[in-house]
C-alpha cells in the first residue's frame, strides 16, 4: 500500500509509513547520534579531569609542585594512554577511569616525603612476586627521575 501525505510517499503494509530499510536506517542514525554525544562528554569530563589536576597541582606548596609538574609532564610524554583525574584529592593518572600512578603531596598531607605511587592496576607484576607500591620523595635526582620515567612506562604497557 502506497499513500502520499503532505508531499512523503509512505509504503509499508504495516501502516508505520517507513519502510523496513527506512526504519533500520533510522535506529543506526540514532545510534551514530547517541555515540557522538557519549563521545562529546567524555571528552569534556576528561577536560574537565585534567583541568582538575592542574589546578590541584597549582596549589601544592613549592617543591612538591615542582616535583608533580615534573611527574605529570612525565605522564604526558611516556604514557600517552593514561588521563589525568584526581585520586583522594591528590594528582593520579588512569586508564579507563582506574588510576595506575597518582602523586601525593608530602606537605599537604603534613608528610617527611611526598609520594610516588603505583595502584593495583599497574603492569608491575615480577616473577618473584615482590614489587615496590609507592616511593618516598624529597628531592629527586636526575637518576631519580629516570627510575620514575621507567616505572611509568612499565606500569602503563597493556
Amino acid at each position: 500500500m502506497t499513500e502520499r501525505t503532505k508531499g512523503i510517499t509512505m509504503s509499508d503494509s504495516s501502516g508505520s509509513g517507513f519502510s523496513a530499510q527506512e526504519r533500520a536506517a533510522m535506529r543506526a542514525r540514532n545510534a551514530e547520534l547517541k555515540a557522538e554525544a557519549k563521545r562529546a562528554k567524555t571528552a569534556e569530563k576528561a577536560a574537565a579531569e585534567a583541568a582538575d589536576v592542574v589546578a590541584k597541582i597549582g596549589t601544592m606548596p613549592d617543591g612538591d609542585r615542582e616535583m608533580a609538574e615534573r611527574l605529570h609532564a612525565l605522564v604526558a610524554e611516556v604514557a600517552t594512554d593514561l588521563s589525568p583525574k584526581l585520586y583522594y584529592g591528590q594528582p593520579g593518572y588512569a586508564r579507563g577511569g582506574k588510576v595506575v600512578v597518582f602523586f601525593r603531596s608530602g606537605q599537604q598531607d603534613k608528610l617527611r616525603y611526598s609520594t610516588f605511587g603505583l595502584s593495583p592496576e599497574a603492569a608491575l607484576d615480577v616473577s618473584d612476586g615482590l614489587w615496590p607500591t609507592s616511593y618516598a620523595l624529597i628531592d629527586p635526582t636526575e637518576a631519580a627521575w629516570t627510575q620514575i620515567e621507567d616505572i611509568v612506562r612499565r606500569a602503563a604497557a597493556d
